[in-house]
């Protein structure tokens, strides 16, 4: 937390810092390929008459960003040949990601489906590997790139520039395919990520080498201890330094609490992600057109992401993490009850309007100082690989649950779904109040009051 709290005119400054709207272009690259191999390429496979059945099997695509852990450690390690003495340790595997998109995007535009439905799937998988890999590192970039407080703003940006990419690739993909074509449409996204490129280039590379002697000791000592001081495969030594030390380290650094950490993490989103499936159905069931939907819950919600966002990158700045970590948590849940009472009063456009703004201010705050709170649990040694595992434990409890929320919503009704939806986040506010109780008494003893 910092020493000392910043007047609002400071906090809102911390925005004109280069390497603060550098991650609102890294955001964008971050976020355009993803619809473009979801929901932007399954329109694309069906107007190409594509069966529906073989349009599901591609749902497995997104399995890879689910996965990306496993290959973080290599990301974390290896040096690239020139371009890392070039460009550094994460710009060099920045512009390789980029890169590997655009020309994944490149050549999907370039078949036809329906004649080439393999190579479409080949390449979809292949835009989808350097995405998740370009995450990985744009993570590892943005924890390490500046301190801890100035994390809820870069986190802000980058939502930003994410969310502002999810509308390209979706809405301005299809506008460009109804005008054109799909292949000028995967084309002029292939050209976008040209964006993330520059942006590469320009930024400046973290500075390694307060932590890399560090590590280089920690692993040292971790190989021989494993694998003892005599001979050993190089193999064996890269798993033990590269796969091994991220996780040995973080459980090392925060003992038997480090289950607590990982409790937290997996909970804390457990409201949000579990209602989320449910909220077209439910406002289509409910009587709102599709045009209500999109105008609202799409464009207005947007707006109120991005609010949410910088708002939560804001009170990071003033008040620390802590406190508006509690705060995220207890919005998430309370929105619910907003979806239980909307559930009641029926098609209101106006009800509607609160619901939205409501539910997207909380989401854009919380996820805003989640991403913060994740940051500062990693040790900028093994930056890629902690934040990896972070990232990915976050969503499977909620994703896991979320498939039983029909069941509930068939047995029960919505409004009783989103209360028991509400509850689901009261152990994540809970955790969050102890976490920051914790925190407070550790800061105490260590000033000595």
């Amino acid at each position: 937390m910092p020493q000392n709290k910043l007047s609002w005119g400071e906090a809102l400054q911390v925005y004109l810092k280069p390497r603060v709207l550098a991650m609102f272009f890294l955001g964008f690259s971050a976020g355009l390929p993803l619809l473009l191999v979801f929901s932007t390429m399954t329109a694309w496979l069906r107007d190409y008459g594509v069966s529906r059945t073989a349009i599901g099997f591609f749902a497995w695509v997104g399995i890879t960003f689910s996965i990306k852990v496993l290959w973080a450690p290599v990301i974390d390690y290896l040096r690239l040949p020139l371009l890392t003495r070039w460009l550094g340790k994460r710009r060099s595997w920045m512009l390789v990601s980029q890169l590997g998109v655009a020309l994944g995007l490149l050549g999907m535009g370039s078949l036809n489906p329906q004649l080439a439905l393999t190579q479409v799937a080949v390449l979809a998988v292949w835009v989808a590997f350097c995405s998740a890999s370009q995450d990985v590192v744009i993570d590892a970039y943005r924890i390490e790139a500046v301190d801890k407080e100035l994390q809820g703003a870069m986190a802000a940006n980058y939502v930003f520039g994410y969310r502002v990419a999810l509308l390209v690739a979706g809405a301005g993909a299809l506008y460009i395919a109804e005008l054109a074509n799909w292949p000028m449409s995967y084309t002029v996204m292939a050209l976008l990520m040209g964006v993330g490129v520059i942006t590469t280039l320009l930024v400046a590379e973290p500075d390694h080498s307060k932590v890399k002697a560090q590590a280089a000791s920690f692993q040292h000592a971790w190989v021989d201890r494993m694998l003892g001081s005599g001979e050993h495969g190089p193999l064996k030594e890269w798993f033990v330094r590269a796969v091994a030390c991220p996780f040995i380290e973080f459980f090392e650094r925060n003992g038997r609490f480090a289950l607590v950490l990982l409790l937290f993490i997996g909970i804390y989103r457990l409201s949000d992600i579990a209602m989320g499936v449910m909220a077209n159905p439910f406002y289509l069931d409910l009587g709102f057109s599709k045009s209500d939907i999109a105008e609202i819950g799409k464009i207005f919600g947007f707006f109120c992401t991005i609010i949410g966002s910088f708002l939560g990158g804001l009170l990071v700045v003033r008040y620390g993490i802590m406190r508006p970590l509690i705060l995220g948590a207890a919005m998430v849940a309370a929105t619910n009850l907003l979806f239980a009472h909307l559930a009641q009063v029926g098609p209101d456009k106006v009800w509607l309007a609160v619901v939205i703004s409501a539910d997207n201010i909380s989401g854009g705050i919380s996820n805003a100082v989640f991403i913060a709170y994740l940051s500062s649990l990693t040790n900028q040694a093994y930056t890629a690989t902690q934040y990896a595992l972070f990232s990915s434990l976050m969503t499977l409890p909620g994703k896991f649950i979320s498939g039983f929320s029909g069941v509930v919503v068939d047995a029960q009704g919505y409004a009783q779904f989103f209360v028991y939806v509400a509850l689901l986040g009261t152990p994540a506010v809970i955790l969050a109040v102890y976490l920051w109780w914790r925190d407070s008494r550790g800061s105490k003893a260590a000033s000595g009051t």
